[in-house]
């Protein structure tokens, strides 16, 4: 979770799936810490890494892929994901965002508050970002 000074929320919309917004994510590499995989990641789809760790989630938060929305490469094994969560101070300005330095993920990219991310999230998942607000309620309230 990248939070302006403003306390808004970064999110983003994937890239052609029209109104799919979500914060940053992404996988663990082998040998990688969770915190070194969030700021990587926020370098690859955010194109910064102009932020401070702020706090780790308690533990892990799991949700299920709906069948039909499941990836051909998951072949069955897997039926969701468990997240670990960081709050992010965001440090720069606007214009150290760019969502084309890597692997294009997102569209479009805007900052939210945090009372109306949870209507822009993909039903499936919005029980997680609901928990994952609950628990940094402090930070973006």
């Amino acid at each position: 979770m990248l939070i302006a000074a403003d306390r808004r929320i970064f999110v983003g919309c994937r890239a052609g799936q029209t109104g799919a917004w979500q914060m940053p994510q992404g996988g663990i590499d082998r040998g990688e810490a969770a915190i070194e995989a969030a700021c990587r990641e926020l370098k690859e789809e955010v194109g910064t890494s102009k932020a401070l760790l702020l706090r780790e989630s308690r533990g892990w938060i799991a949700y299920d892929v709906p069948p039909a929305l499941r990836p051909a490469h998951w072949r069955g094994r897997w039926h969701g994901q468990a997240q670990k969560w960081f709050a992010l101070a965001f440090t720069g300005t606007d214009d150290d965002i760019d969502i084309d330095a890597h692997d294009r993920e997102f569209e479009a990219w805007r900052w939210v508050s945090a009372r109306d991310l949870p209507a822009l999230i993909v039903p499936f998942k919005r029980p997680v970002y609901e928990t994952v607000l609950a628990e940094f309620a402090d930070l973006v309230a």
